[in-house]
């Protein structure tokens, strides 16, 4: 459970991150979009769409194979990430005007402010270098540290602390290693879904449980995980053999499931705690995780349709969004037997 603060015990730019998350949200489904609709090279030019960087409609100088329908997705995609890059400025500018005041998160916007700059650079490479996997992949990643940053400060300016007795802070304070390898998992698990994504193996397994009508069929590991693949004319659609995709695929599942026993392990002691905010993030989080496999498995029987796919994507960020949020309700708690001693 997420409580803010009242509006008078908010700290300045508190309703400015809301909406950047908000924002960033919706960046990283529209980045997504791009993906799924093969509109990573609707526009080969950067930051202009074929001399236009206005309206897809005016591109004169694209070749016919391109769809105007595509250069849209993809221009919209640049704009609405310009405007969050503008919204994470004025977040960093705020704080720097605050930084001397005590418990204002300085650092916090400074760093997101870093990872958007980087995110834009890679961003142009994704178009310059062809739809590069690593490019790709690495773009990914860092939209989704990014977007769970930029909510990490929205929770440092609009909530307060939480209030644990000593037995709750306790057994709390035992599970945080366990956290810190849940947040990793998490993170190794969607950057094998955009290196999936980004190498087109996706559909290398059409069925499931098994893969190609075998539990472990061929496989090339080393060369689906080759991540110092040349910068070859496009990447477009893949250049990977079967074999390799297929092991990109089946280790994408077996981390899902890795993900999942987790998730299992470290919840059961969680909703064991006595505190209604730690259990429901935690439900939260194990329904959230039901789901993403449900939606995986749907992915793979349905050939990855736009919609489930989407929807795989946004639950991955909600995952994170969760996880951000009990960790740090948790690092950030204050318990009552200190401030009463105090």
């Amino acid at each position: 459970m997420i409580r803010f603060s009242k509006p008078k015990h908010q700290k300045a730019g508190f309703s400015l991150a809301l909406v950047a998350t908000v924002v960033a949200a919706l960046v990283l489904l529209l980045g997504v979009l791009t993906r799924l609709s093969d509109a990573g090279l609707g526009c080969e030019g950067w930051p202009s769409c074929y001399g236009s960087s206005l309206q897809a409609g005016s591109m004169d100088t694209a070749p016919e194979s391109v769809l105007t329908s595509t250069a849209e997705i993809e221009i919209f995609h640049r704009y609405l990430a310009a405007v969050l890059g503008l919204m994470v400025i004025m977040l960093a500018i705020i704080s720097w005007r605050r930084r001397e005041m005590e418990e204002y998160p300085f650092r916090l916007p400074t760093l997101i402010l870093f990872l958007v700059a980087w995110q834009a650079v890679f961003g142009m490479w994704s178009v310059t270098l062809k739809l590069l996997p690593q490019v790709v992949t690495f773009h990914l990643i860092a939209g989704m540290v990014t977007f769970s940053l930029i909510w990490l400060l929205t929770l440092r300016l609009g909530s307060r602390p939480w209030e644990l007795n000593e037995k709750t802070d306790l057994q709390l304070q035992r599970l945080k290693p366990w956290l810190l390898v849940l947040m990793a998992a998490l993170l190794l698990q969607i950057g094998l879904g955009g290196w999936t994504s980004a190498n087109y193996a996706a559909f290398a397994c059409s069925d499931f449980p098994t893969c190609q009508g075998e539990w472990w069929p061929d496989m090339d590991f080393r060369q689906g995980f080759d991540f110092t693949q040349p910068v070859g004319p496009s990447y477009l659609g893949g250049k990977l053999e079967t074999e390799a995709r297929v092991a990109i695929h089946v280790t994408h599942r077996i981390a899902g499931l890795v993900l999942a026993v987790l998730t299992v392990i470290i919840a059961t002691p969680l909703l064991r705690i006595k505190n209604s905010q730690v259990r429901v993030l935690t439900a939260t989080f194990v329904m959230l995780m039901l789901t993403e496999l449900l939606l995986g498995v749907a992915n793979n029987l349905l050939m990855a349709p736009m919609l489930t796919a989407l929807l795989h994507h946004l639950i991955s960020a909600l995952l994170l969004l969760v996880l951000v949020a009990l960790m740090t309700g948790i690092w950030l708690a204050k318990p009552r037997y200190q401030r009463q001693e105090s």
